[in-house]
């Protein structure tokens, strides 16, 4: 149970100091009755606003397919991952976030959420959660980058300690998939060029169990997912 004005400020509606109009205009409603005082403790899977249910209220988890040329940061120029979310997630407390980053070149499967745990538990080294990228490069990979990826020992150029052991299969010469259980700063990208083969597309198939093949999803699209199916 949670207080009606901190239940409007939660999930978006308005600030708590706002919430004392929404009573005396009789917008919500909970368990059939009208919410008469913003301190009333109501149940988010009991009320309705304005007569609809309130969204998501056990947290927003969502799988994304994000375009090229779409942001993750206010700070790179571009459509950001935010315009194609509804406006009311980003008034959320919290708010919604990505779970780790895509950078504006590199399409495919993104988690979004407003619960903090759920991130920690996504992107943690410690929690081995794997991330698999499809990617082409400019120029062949070299087939010893196989074992030099998976051997654990590889270390990225300014890095203090070595990679995480990752699974490296080639599809072509200058194509193959990259299975990663940690997030480094452009790590697949500064992997491949530091063995010689510049990416030239990077895309993002799967996040733990999640496939963006199984998820149906065109590029923009978003779909809910069960958290407990994918958290480690």
């Amino acid at each position: 149970m949670i207080r009606f004005d901190a239940l409007l400020s939660r999930f978006g509606y308005c600030s708590r100091r706002e919430a004392s109009g929404w009573v005396k205009s009789g917008r919500a409603m909970h368990r059939g009755q009208p919410v008469r005082n913003v301190s009333e403790k109501v149940d988010p899977h009991d009320v309705l606003i304005d007569g609809k249910p309130v969204p998501f209220p056990d947290g927003i988890y969502i799988a994304l397919n994000k375009p090229t040329g779409c942001t993750c940061s206010h700070r790179e120029e571009g459509e950001l991952v935010d315009d194609l979310l509804p406006p009311s997630w980003l008034r959320r407390n919290p708010s919604v976030t990505t779970v780790g980053r895509l950078d504006k070149d590199t399409s495919g499967l993104l988690l979004i959420t407003d619960d903090g745990q759920f991130v920690h538990d996504m992107t943690s080294p410690k929690k081995h959660v794997p991330k698999i990228y499809a990617f082409t490069t400019s120029a062949p990979v070299p087939e010893e980058a196989v074992a030099l990826f998976a051997s654990g020992e590889y270390m990225l150029h300014g890095e203090a300690t070595p990679c995480l052991p990752a699974d490296l299969v080639l599809t072509g010469e200058c194509s193959g998939t990259l299975t990663l259980h940690e997030g480094r700063y452009h790590q697949v990208r500064r992997m491949l060029a530091e063995a010689g083969a510049p990416v030239v597309t990077l895309r993002r198939t799967h996040i733990g169990t999640l496939s963006l093949d199984t998820l149906g999803l065109e590029e923009g699209e978003w779909k809910e997912i069960d958290p407990a199916s994918i958290r480690p």
